[in-house]
């Protein structure tokens, strides 16, 4: 099994920047991808961003492409988002994923965006 734990979150203002961190333990040689979900109020939980653990390759959603950037450091096994020019609509619990090819949630940070 692997286990998650985020952290980083906060109340920014928009515009603003956050950067959260998620580290691994257990079987991470297990990981195949690493990535990023939210969930907003009344919202069901949405892709984010994703990296391929061995190789790096970065995959985004379209409402995030040139604003959030995902990376990893292996040694470390931790997991990063950061998160410029944030907006309002940016707010959510943020979940950490690891894929092996079973899915491992992290229980989520809040990320609260004002206008």
């Amino acid at each position: 099994q692997v286990q998650l734990v985020e952290s980083g979150g906060g109340l920014v203002q928009a515009g603003g920047s956050l950067r959260l961190s998620c580290a691994a333990s257990g079987r991470t040689f297990t990981i195949v991808t690493m990535g990023w979900f939210r969930q907003a109020p009344g919202k069901e939980r949405e892709f984010v961003a994703r990296i391929n653990w061995s190789g790096g390759s970065t995959q985004y959603a379209d409402s995030v492409k040139g604003r959030f950037t995902i990376s990893r450091d292996n040694a470390k096994n931790t997991l990063y988002l950061q998160m410029n020019s944030l907006k309002p609509e940016d707010t959510a619990v943020y979940y950490c994923n690891a894929r092996t090819p079973t899915d491992y949630w992290g229980r989520g940070t809040q990320v609260t965006v004002s206008s």
